[in-house]
């Protein structure tokens, strides 16, 4: 057994081995004040930093899940690594050659497992390098390279590595180099033969896979020989240090460039990433043999530190292939703070084959971004519908409203609204936004709550019978404010608002909620019946709420005080005219759209329809700004 390392060479380590250092190799750090140093903590999910860095104590800290230490317990931490173990590789950081109390120095081959396989992995990607650079066999591999505009010194950046076609080179150096047979298996590298352990990868090219840390943790394997029947890229299996859905490809490279620039490409492939860094884009990284996920989206927070400028950028091929990758990357974007988007280059090509046609230029301006990945996986359900018929529009709106309904920010959110209604062809636009705002608030923000069947009008829509949604009843929305008060004249005061009231229709309401109680004000007679009987008025108005939400509201609307000392006709006109007003600014906008399209389509009696329409609203909204609740 190797003994306990020597407490002198323990605080050497911790010496010589800057907290902040270790820290910034796994997340960005930022000051905090004071000295101290604040990022997102990598022991659990947080949207705001919480976890700071003394410097100048050694010390970390996190204020949400209360994990703390020095640098030795951040890297136990971080890495699930034993207290030997962290500091074996802190040690090997630093230069440091460890003492052992009982066993004097530690002989290699009783070092930690996790260490011992790192050891093991590195010696590999040394091995396989070698082989590429001075093996004959390795022509293949070379012009494999060099047809994909990679030389010498490409190669050398990267790793890039050769394995032999034969059963066991790697094997029998391994075990050269110390290790066991047992060992050599545990980390992947070999597998089980009928005579004992043989050689996982044979003759294929090799790109390292390395961690955040820079360590290489496992490999991918690309087929060069039409003999070779395993699959065209073959990756290391899960071990003990290497698990696919928390390893990214090129993030050792790419990790300073990425929290300082807020940026980060993901792409398909090793040789895109090769591609794309060669082309100047250093910020580019891959996942390894699997789509992307929740853990590599963890890695790049750490990274981007969720600012509001954070980007992420996915290019996938232009073949269903890649576009169902594509989908599958935005079924995790709520997790990200970042904005996300897709490239995709002309016919189909990826970042290595653009490289090779059009130069690095073309790269750097693929990665741009260009198209929000919300508003890319909206075309992509849209355009597998009948959009000809109105059975095929309403099951293509049943399906993207929720889509839509999951995007972040709020003005994005609804211009995406209007623009799903161009997709669709549906000329309400506000009938739209409508459902898609009531999806996102029903959902909690996130858009994945059931998707209602569009079975009645836009205008029940607004005016739901049964329950209603709707955006934050605030009275800082101008809106809301002026709607509310208008209900209120209504039950309280209807001789103020009647009969100019009775003519509003409940889509003239832009609140779900508001809408319901004019259309229960309707059932109950309107505000005319309330000029006649006021007290009734108020009784059947409650009995005509279709259930409790409702005959709520108007309870509380009846009895809440109106928002004016002095309350006479010039207010409630003034009430009247700002809501009737609004309903026309938006139907005003719905209009310019049908404008829009009838003017592509190019059909002159649709055309002056539109156009006479648009001139009526015009005209009438004159009107109300120059005579008042007397234009009603």
């Amino acid at each position: 057994m190797a003994g306990r390392i020597n407490d002198e060479d323990v605080k050497a380590v911790r010496d010589a081995v800057p907290i902040d250092a270790v820290v910034s190799e796994y997340l960005q750090l930022r000051n905090a004040g004071g000295g101290n140093l604040k990022g997102l903590c990598p022991f659990h999910d947080e949207k705001s930093p919480s976890f700071q860095v003394s410097p100048s104590k050694g010390l970390f800290h996190c204020f949400g899940c209360q994990e703390g230490g020095d640098t030795i317990t951040f890297v136990m931490k971080v890495d699930h690594l034993t207290f030997s173990e962290s500091v074996e590789r802190l040690a090997a950081q630093a230069g440091i050659t460890l003492r052992y109390e009982e066993g004097g120095y530690n002989p290699s081959h009783q070092r930690g497992e996790r260490i011992r396989l790192v050891e093991a992995h590195k010696i590999a990607a040394q091995f396989y390098i070698e082989q590429l650079d001075t093996g004959s066999e390795a022509d293949t591999g070379r012009k494999f390279l060099a047809e994909r505009g990679f030389d010498q010194a490409a190669a050398t950046h990267f790793g890039v590595g050769y394995s032999p076609q034969g059963w066991d080179h790697l094997t029998r150096y391994l075990r050269g180099k110390g290790f066991s047979d047992k060992e050599i298996l545990l980390s992947g590298l070999s597998q089980e033969g009928r005579r004992g352990p043989i050689d996982r990868f044979r003759g294929r090219l090799m790109w390292p896979i390395r961690d955040i840390g820079g360590e290489v943790v496992g490999f991918g394997a690309r087929k060069l020989y039409e003999s070779d029947n395993g699959p065209k890229y073959l990756n290391t299996p899960d071990t003990p240090i290497y698990r696919k859905s928390q390893v990214l490809y090129g993030i050792d490279l790419a990790k300073k460039d990425i929290a300082k620039s807020s940026r980060a490409v993901v792409v398909e492939g090793y040789t895109d990433v090769m591609a794309c860094h060669l082309a100047g884009i250093t910020t580019a990284i891959a996942t390894c043999g699997t789509a992307f996920g929740g853990d590599h989206i963890k890695i790049l927070r750490r990274l981007l530190m969720d600012n509001g400028t954070a980007r992420v950028i996915f290019t996938f091929d232009g073949d269903a292939a890649g576009q169902k990758a594509a989908l599958r990357a935005f079924e995790d974007d709520q997790k990200f703070a970042a904005s996300t988007y897709i490239a995709i280059a002309p016919e189909g090509m990826d970042p290595c084959e653009l490289r090779l046609a059009k130069g690095d230029e073309a790269v750097a301006e693929l990665v741009q971004p260009h198209t929000p990945l919300f508003k890319f996986a909206l075309q992509q359900i849209v355009q597998r519908y009948d959009l000809e018929t109105p059975g095929g529009r309403a099951a293509a709106l049943d399906e993207a409203a929720p889509v839509a309904a999951r995007i972040k920010e709020r003005t994005a959110r609804r211009e995406m609204a209007v623009e799903l209604a161009g997709l669709v062809g549906i000329l309400d636009q506000e009938f739209v936004v409508d459902r898609v705002g009531y999806l996102h608030r029903r959902s909690g923000g996130g858009g994945q709550g059931p998707v209602p069947t569009p079975t009645r009008s836009p205008q029940a829509e607004a005016a739901p019978s049964r329950a209603f949604g709707g955006p934050p009843l605030t009275l800082r929305n101008p809106a809301h404010k002026t709607e509310r008060e208008l209900l209120k004249l209504a039950l309280q005061r209807p001789e103020l608002v009647s009969p100019a009231f009775d003519a509003f229709e409940a889509d003239e309401f832009t609140a779900p909620p508001y809408a319901a109680v004019r259309q229960v004000i309707i059932e109950a007679g309107g505000a005319e019946y309330g000029v006649q009987d006021p007290q009734d008025y108020l009784v059947k108005a409650r009995e005509a709420a279709p259930d409790d939400s409702v005959r709520a509201m108007v309870t509380e609307l009846a009895v809440e005080a109106i928002m004016r000392r002095t309350v006479d006709e010039l207010y409630a006109g003034e009430q009247l005219v700002t809501v009737r007003r609004r309903a026309v600014e938006r139907r005003v906008r719905d209009v310019q759209g049908a404008l829009a399209r009838a003017s592509a389509q190019g059909d002159p009696a649709q055309l002056a329809a539109v156009q006479n329409e648009l001139w009526v609203l015009q005209q009438y909204d004159q009107a109300l700004r120059e005579k008042g609740a007397g234009a009603l």
